[in-house]
This record gives C-alpha cells, structure tokens and sequence, in this order.
C-alpha cells in the first residue's frame, strides 16, 4: 500500500500558523510574490468564488466587501514550514519519497491489517497538525495514482477524518465514478479534451477501456495511467520525483521592476545560492550556466527587451561563488540599460554527478578543497537556522569595478585605494 499525504490549502495554512486572526472562518487569499494573482486560497474564500489565478484586480471588490484577508506570498516561511511537516512525517514513516512543497508519497508495504493501517494513517495526521499547526489530509491505495484520487476524498469529505483508504474493488469503482477525468493525475485538463469527446469523461469510463484499446490509442505515460486506475502499480515515485535532475531553474517577477545591473547581480547571488544547495543535495555539478532577462510584456507603453545567455563553466561546479560569477558574467553580455526588467532567472545545464567531474588544469586541487569545505560549512550553518539562506551571497564584483566605482565616488580621482584583504 502506498500512502500520500497532502497539506490542506497549505499557504493558507501556514499563514494562519503565524496569525491567529487569520483563521477560520475568514476568508483568506494569498497572492503572488508581486501581488499579481491569487495563488491560495481558504475553503472560505473559495466559497465566495474566488478562484485560484484570479488576478487581484478583479476580485479586489470582491475582497473588500467580505472581509477577505489578503496576504502576499511568503514562500521562505512555507518552505520552512514544508520542511518541518516532511521531518515529522519521516520521524512515522522512513521511506517517504517528497513530491512538491505540501505533498509527499509514504511507502507502507510493511502493514497489511487495513484496521491499524487506518488508524496509523490517523496517527501520522494527528502528529503533523500537532508538530507544525499544518492540517493534512492522508489518501492510502495499491498504488500511486489510486492514492492521489484517495486523498481528494479525505481532503472533500469531513466523513473520512482525513483519511481515506481504497483497498477493495467495490471501494475503487466508487471512487472512480466519482472521479472527474480531469482531476485524474496525469491526465488534466489538456489530456480531458481527447477524453471527454470520446465518453470517458469519468476515471471509471476510462478504467474500463479494453487494453487493446489503450495500447492502441494512448502512448506509454496514459497506458500506464490507465493500468495504474487498475490497481496495477507500475509507477515508482522515483520515476516522478527523480533527485539527479538534468537541468535546474531559479527565478522570479520583481513587484518593482529592477533598471541597475547592480540590482540583477544582487537578485543573480540569490539564485546562485539556491541552485548550487539543490546541487550539493544531490551531490551533482552543472557543466552549463545561464541567465535571462525581460521586461514586462503587458507594458506596452515601455519599450520591451528579452534575451538569454549562457556558457560552460571552466570545471563542473556545484559552490555558489562559482556559480554566481558564472550568471553575473552571462548577465553582463546580454544586459541593456534603458529598460525596467521585470523577470530574471538563472539555469544551468548538463548536470553531472560530482565524481565524474572533470577537473581543469588550472585549479588547483587546494582551492577545490577550500571550496568544498567552504560549502560544507554554510550548507551546515543553514540547517541548523533551519533555512536555507542565513549564510548567502550578498554580491559579487570584481576588483577592477570596484576600483572604478571607488574612484567614481570620490573628489580626489588619483588618491590611493587601500583594499582589505578578508581572510
């Protein structure tokens, strides 16, 4: 049996942990980190119908005549607080296997009395709200897809007590018959289209397609769907939540469009810093670094500019000194003045374990222990604050700019600089 447990409207949540009167039963809508749309919204707020992509705009009357609570998006608090739910769960459960920010797949193979799995499954909710304040709805089937429909029955139906098990064939129809295609995982609402015009507009419909038909018509990922609504598992979480990734992005929208480089080489630190901890967690170097840049689309009346660079690295490189000096210099070749950036995002490519790197013949192996043991102790430091920036890049430029900007502030052009030397 497969477990998954999902926390309920979880932005919501973990804004209503730290402010009591956000709580229930006002309504509560999150936004975007520029306060663009609604990203999260309360069973309240839902009620009103508010619906989640909604730009603020359109339902700011709306949020105005009900007392609707809104806030912007604190995603450094709920990852935080993703990360403290995650640790509890494992203290229950070793083998768990985290799909997204609020939800995480639970192997269970090891209970077979439905009664005690039942009750476990309370056991583990009951932790987390008491651990963390996040409440969490736990679905529990012979495999990964059945579970996800299971947990939408735990979440919708207060009957349930947060938990819901499909562990017989009359269990797994009904959940079926109830189970729009659309809200099937894998399939959505772009894949419903080719569905519904045929009559399988139910998960039940579609489970009792013949297999010849399947394999016919549908390529691998829905043939497995179709078997997996089955109760043939035959998806792993490894296979949707694979750590040894090929590629990783970091962006973001700025509330206030950014015009200096000065501030795109600040923003680039940060993401530098979030890449390279994702990187040293799956113990992988990036071959290929790159960054983008664009102004705002919607802003006619400003003129527009996009572009995107990137280059490969001298040696593979997984620290956020390297990598910042990588995006920086991506970010010089492409950056324009004249114009308010909107959005800016640094990628890298072609991701390699850390001991298939190969190494440049001009570093040496000194500094690539002090680097390593550098990003051992800031990646130290972090956990113990519990986040993942307490130790981070605040910039990075070169002496030769600094120089110049120095001698720029300056009355006395041709004065001496004297330059520190941190150790």
């Amino acid at each position: 049996m497969i477990g998954l447990i999902d926390c309920n409207n979880f932005f919501v949540s973990c804004e209503r942990v730290f402010s009591p009167r956000l709580r229930a039963p006002r309504p509560v809508v999150v936004l975007s980190n520029n306060d663009g749309c609604a990203v999260a919204l309360s069973n309240e707020a839902k009620a009103l119908g508010i619906k989640r992509g909604d730009p603020y705009f359109k339902i700011e009357h709306l949020c105005k005549r009900h007392n609707v609570a809104v806030v912007s998006g604190n995603h450094r608090m709920y990852g935080d607080l993703s990360a403290r739910v995650m640790a509890t769960i494992g203290e229950i459960v070793p083998d768990i296997h985290i799909y997204s920010v609020d939800e995480c797949f639970l192997e269970l193979d090891i209970l077979n009395n439905s009664a005690n799995l039942e009750e476990d499954g309370r056991n583990i909710v009951r932790r987390v709200r008491r651990n963390t304040g996040i409440p969490t709805s736990l679905g529990i089937a012979p495999t990964m897809t059945l579970a996800k429909v299971a947990a939408h029955f735990a979440k919708k139906y207060p009957g349930y007590r947060s938990v819901c098990i499909i562990d017989s064939e009359e269990k797994r129809r009904k959940a079926l018959a109830l189970t729009p295609i659309s809200s099937v995982w894998g399939i959505g609402r772009r894949l419903s289209k080719q569905l519904i015009p045929r009559g399988y507009d139910t998960a039940l419909k579609f489970a009792d397609m013949k297999c010849s038909d399947v394999e016919r018509v549908f390529n691998i990922t829905m043939q497995r769907t179709w078997r997996e609504l089955n109760g043939e598992a035959c998806i792993r979480p490894d296979d949707e939540n694979d750590p040894h990734r090929k590629q990783m992005c970091s962006s973001r929208s700025f509330g206030k469009p950014l015009t200096a480089l000065s501030d795109l080489e600040q923003t680039m630190g940060a993401f530098a810093t979030t890449v390279g901890r994702k990187l040293r967690e799956q113990h992988s170097c990036a071959v290929t670094i790159g960054t983008f840049i664009q102004t705002n689309s919607f802003r006619q009346d400003l003129p527009q500019y996009s572009n995107s660079c990137h280059m490969r690295l001298d040696e593979p490189a997984s620290d956020n000194m390297r990598l910042a000096q990588g995006a920086i210099e991506c970010l010089r070749r492409i950056f324009r003045e004249g114009y308010a950036y909107k959005r800016a995002g640094l990628f890298v490519h072609e991701i390699v374990d850390e001991n298939a790197v190969q190494a440049s013949l001009f570093i040496s192996d000194d500094e690539r222990q002090r680097r390593r043991k550098l990003m051992q102790a800031v990646d130290a430091i972090n956990r113990l604050s519990h986040t993942h920036d307490s130790v981070h890049i605040g910039s990075y430029t070169p002496l030769s700019e600094f120089v110049r900007r120095e001698r720029a502030n300056r009355d006395d052009k041709n004065s001496p600089i004297t330059l520190i030397r941190p150790f």
